[in-house]
C-alpha cells in the first residue's frame, strides 16, 4: 500500500513537471516556417486565460522562456512567438537590428506574424477571447502593433519597448487595454517619441497606463543584460520585480481566471 502511494505521488509530481515544460510548436505564416514554444497552465480553469509573449530582437531567449514558465505557474497558457522564422534567425545584434528594423517599418507584416502566433495559442488551448499579449524590447513594439492592428487581445503589456509609429499613419480607436512599463532613464526611446505615444493614446481613446522605473534603462527585465547603465541596456532587479508585479495586477484586472 505504501509503495502504491509513493508511485501515485511520483506520477502526479512527474505530471506536474511535464505540464510546466516548454514544448516546441512548428507553424507557418504564409510560406515561412516558424518555431514557437508553448507551456500550458499549471492550474485548471474553465476560462483558459492565455498570454502571447513576443521576445526581444534576438528572438526566443532565456529571458522569455523564464517569464513564460513563471506565468504558467500563475495559471496562464503561454505561447512564445517566433517572428523571424527558419533561415532568418539573427546571429548577432547587427543582424537582429536589421531584422527588427524590417518589421518595425513593415508593421503589417509584423501584425501578421503576431496574429499567426495568436492562433497557435488558441489551438493549444487558450480561450480566444481571454488573451493578453506581452512583449519585451522589440516585442514590446510588437504588442503595440497588436493593439493598433485590432488583433483579438484584451490587453497588451510592453516592457522597455519602442513606442513610436510613423506620423503618416492614421490614429484609430484602440479598444485594447494598454500597460507600458518603461525605464525612466532609457536612452533608446526619445522624449518626443514618448510624448507622441501618449498623445496617440489620448487621441485613440485608449485605456492606458505608463509606469516609469527609477534608475532603469533599456532591457531592465533581462538578467543577461549586465548591470552597467552607462551602456544604455542593463538589468535592474528591483525594476524587474516591480514590473512583474504590475503585470500580475494588470492580468488580474483584464483576464478571467
Amino acid at each position: 500500500m505504501k509503495n502504491s502511494i509513493i508511485i501515485l505521488f511520483s506520477a502526479i509530481l512527474f505530471s506536474n513537471l511535464m505540464s510546466a515544460q516548454l514544448k516546441p510548436v512548428k507553424y507557418t505564416e504564409g510560406s515561412q516556417q516558424l518555431n514557437g514554444l508553448f507551456v500550458k497552465s499549471a492550474k485548471k480553469s474553465s476560462n483558459n486565460p492565455g498570454i502571447l509573449l513576443l521576445p526581444a530582437w534576438l528572438g526566443i531567449d532565456n529571458a522569455s522562456k523564464g517569464i513564460a514558465e513563471e506565468l504558467s505557474k500563475l495559471g496562464y497558457h503561454v505561447f512564445i512567438a517566433d517572428i523571424y522564422g527558419e533561415g532568418n534567425y539573427p546571429k548577432n545584434t547587427g543582424e537582429a537590428g536589421k531584422q527588427a528594423g524590417f518589421y518595425k517599418t513593415n508593421y503589417e507584416a509584423y501584425q501578421k506574424r503576431i496574429d499567426a502566433a495568436l492562433k497557435e495559442l488558441v489551438k493549444a488551448g487558450a480561450n480566444a477571447d481571454n488573451i493578453v499579449a506581452i512583449g519585451y524590447c522589440f516585442g514590446g513594439t510588437g504588442v503595440l502593433e497588436a493593439a493598433r492592428g485590432h488583433l483579438n487581445v484584451k490587453g497588451i503589456a510592453s516592457f522597455h519597448g519602442g513606442l513610436g509609429k510613423d506620423a503618416s499613419r492614421k490614429t484609430e480607436t484602440i479598444n485594447t487595454k494598454v500597460l507600458i512599463c518603461h525605464g525612466a532613464d532609457d536612452p533608446f526611446v526619445p522624449k518626443d517619441e514618448i510624448a507622441s505615444f501618449q498623445q496617440e493614446m489620448r487621441d485613440s481613446k485608449a485605456d492606458w497606463q505608463m509606469i516609469y522605473y527609477a534608475n532603469s534603462v533599456h532591457s531592465f527585465t533581462n538578467p543577461e543584460a549586465g548591470n552597467d547603465n552607462s551602456k544604455g541596456a542593463a538589468y535592474n532587479a528591483v525594476a524587474a520585480k516591480r514590473s512583474f508585479n504590475h503585470l500580475q495586477l494588470f492580468l488580474n484586472e483584464v483576464l478571467k481566471k
